[in-house]
């Protein structure tokens, strides 16, 4: 099956839709055919994301939500799911970046993120895993990070989030398949988005265009692919070199280790990467 015909017709929600990944994967699923709500908190951003995607507009929803919120995340799926008779793929998207040495980072910091990276994916998952085996099909696709396959240093509390998603991700994918359900993990690395200005971060100069890792995700949700490493490679090889414990990638994350303390010791974070 093709990507536009798996997509084609399809009821979506995609969380995180205001910009970045989640705006690129909105815009996608909308060139394939499919209807597209976009969720997020702040109605103005909302609302100027589904003014963008205007040449969809017959197919373009919004939904305001706080991802945080359990009862704001049940109530837009299932509303969702009411009002246009099922929900065919959810994409919990929304995330945050998480770089800090460990011992700087308080509670607060674990909660904030532990809420918007986890339990966000959490709660757009138990919302609409009922009414997925209800109507027996439906897509969930999660985005995670390579860092949750990579143990990325300095981003402890980001890596945690991240590879929770994965293997929860995968165990789900397992136990629901004879349902008719189906669960991908989206693991990119470096994609042209806005997150990086948030941390205060250039974007890196090799990094993927926001629309063309969306394009490539879709084709492999179409294949029902499980884990999806975003570019595929070098990302593919390095976590086979880490699995392996081969010499080459102890000494390149050694290294990254030493170059990122001292980014963090001496202040200069322009030079993170």
């Amino acid at each position: 099956m093709t990507t536009n015909e798996y997509c084609k017709d399809k009821i979506c929600i995609v969380t995180g839709a205001n910009s970045g990944i989640g705006y690129a994967l909105s815009e996608e699923l909308l060139k394939r055919g499919a209807t597209v709500y976009l969720l997020g908190r702040n109605p103005e951003k909302v609302a100027n994301a589904a003014e963008q995607l205007f040449a969809h507009k017959d197919r373009v929803r919004t939904l305001v939500a706080d991802v945080t919120i359990q009862e704001q995340m049940q109530q837009a799926i299932e509303r969702t799911a009411a009002e246009a008779g099922g929900l065919d793929m959810l994409f919990n998207n929304a995330g945050i970046a998480g770089t800090r040495p460990f011992e700087t980072a308080t509670l607060e910091d674990w909660k904030t993120i532990m809420d918007t990276n986890l339990w966000s994916v959490i709660y757009g998952t138990t919302a609409a895993v009922p009414i997925m085996l209800k109507q027996g099909s439906g897509h969930v696709v999660n985005t995670a990070s390579m860092g949750g396959l990579l143990p990325a240093p300095f981003q402890s509390l980001y890596v945690l989030t991240k590879s929770a998603v994965i293997w929860f991700s995968e165990a789900l994918r397992y136990e629901y398949a004879e349902k008719g359900l189906h669960f991908s993990v989206f693991c990119p690395s470096e994609i042209a988005t806005p997150i990086w200005a948030k941390g205060g971060v250039s974007i890196p100069a090799d990094a993927v265009p926001a629309d063309k890792a969306a394009s490539y995700v879709l084709e492999r949700v179409a294949e029902h692919k499980g884990i999806i490493p975003v570019p595929e490679e070098p990302n593919t090889d390095l976590w086979k070199a880490y699995v392996l414990g081969m010499k080459m990638f102890e000494d390149m994350w050694s290294q990254l280790a030493h170059d990122r303390r001292v980014v963090f010791e001496t202040g200069r974070l322009d030079q993170y990467h």
